[in-house]
């Protein structure tokens, strides 16, 4: 009976459309942070209300962001051409240094 469980929760989890998860790394991510630093603050904590605070914020939700921005699924004439240089990787980076950072 478990080996018949664990078969089909393989199979469901082989079919399912929620795309992998890659940790990102945050060391490399604040290095990458330097130019997004100017709207949304050194740590991820803007200043501005015009622009939002990325820090504490999931991982998974900064990526899926950035990459919407990227693709052009989410528009935005300023977030746009930042995101569109970046790769997966650059973004993962972003994603898990964002997410390491305290709200305040």
């Amino acid at each position: 009976m478990t080996r018949a469980c664990t078969a089909v929760l393989a199979f469901a989890y082989a079919l399912s459309p929620i795309a992998p998860v890659h940790a990102g790394d945050a060391v490399a991510g604040k290095q990458k942070a330097v130019v997004c630093s100017a709207c949304h603050g050194i740590d991820g904590n803007s200043i501005n209300p015009l622009w939002p605070k990325l820090a504490g914020q999931h991982a998974a939700y900064l990526a899926k962001q950035m990459k919407a921005f990227r693709s052009g699924e989410r528009k935005d004439p300023v977030m746009a051409p930042m995101a569109m240089p970046l790769n997966d990787t650059d973004i993962d980076d972003l994603a898990a240094f964002y997410a390491s950072q305290t709200p305040k």
